[in-house]
């Protein structure tokens, strides 16, 4: 099956992304492939990429069905890759020809071991520090984190996956605000000490995420220190203004995966 698409990588400078299908990522047995929705931001896939470019990993892009129903031919989008990996959630990451991972922690001990040599240590090997870093990451991206909450702000498809319901928006906003301010005192914690890091005197996994997954609070700085892709480079509004926007207008919205 061959269904390359490309699109624009947003500087003239850069060539054009390629994206492989599902299927074809599914049936190698070398490389390591990562799912993205192109064109489209989605917060994981853009962290799992930010931590692979640290790890100096060479990636394939794989795309990643939508959510919902195909017109054409009445069946779900992502049943393929239901049957494929168990599961539906974005991004799904491929290496050689071990099993798919699917959640952000197991894509991140994957990354640390297949990382070029030299670059930096995601997870420290000091385990006061890993149980720092691994916390914070949870935060950030686990169940009832910084973005879970995102997505219970309003009522969408992608929302309701993960638990939307009145309450939950309701008590978002505040739970939000509890872990920014947790990253916050952290950070002018770590100052303090004279480090610019959120754990120890170097980059771990948990700034790599956290400087991601802010941009759905922060607009995008039009330079960063951190890879991010041109369809995020270009979003003019954050997630939670988007978010706060609609829920006052009541408006629904399709999800991406």
């Amino acid at each position: 099956m061959n269904d390359q698409i490309s699109i624009p990588a947003g500087n003239a400078k850069t060539e054009e992304l390629e994206f492989i299908s599902l299927e074809e990522a599914a049936a190698m047995t070398s490389g390591t492939r990562v799912t993205f929705i192109p064109g489209i931001q989605a917060m994981y896939a853009e962290a799992l990429k930010n931590i692979c470019f640290v790890k100096k990993i060479p990636l394939i892009r794989a795309i990643h069905p939508t959510m919902g129903i195909d017109e054409s031919t009445g069946l779900d989008r992502q049943a393929k890759l239901y049957e494929l990996t168990s599961q539906t959630s974005l991004p799904t990451m491929f290496h050689n020809e071990e099993r798919p991972r699917n959640v952000w922690i197991e894509q991140l001990a994957l990354a640390e071991e297949i990382g070029a040599e030299g670059t930096p240590k995601l997870i420290p090997r000091d385990f006061k520090q890993r149980m720092e870093v691994v916390g914070l990451c949870a935060l950030t991206l686990a169940e009832d984190g910084l973005v879970w909450n995102m997505r219970n702000l309003i009522d969408t498809p992608l929302g309701r996956k993960y638990g939307y319901s009145e309450s939950a928006s309701k008590e978002a906003p505040q739970k939000i605000g509890e872990i920014i301010s947790l990253i916050d005192e952290r950070l002018t914690s770590q100052k303090a000490k004279g480090s610019r890091y959120l754990v120890g005197a170097t980059v771990t996994a948990a700034d790599i995420y956290w400087a991601t997954m802010i941009m759905t609070v922060l607009p995008v700085p039009r330079l960063s220190l951190i890879h991010i892709s041109a369809p995020t480079r270009r979003r003019g509004m954050t997630y939670a203004v988007f978010c706060m926007k609609k829920k006052n207008r009541g408006g629904g919205g399709a999800g991406g995966g």
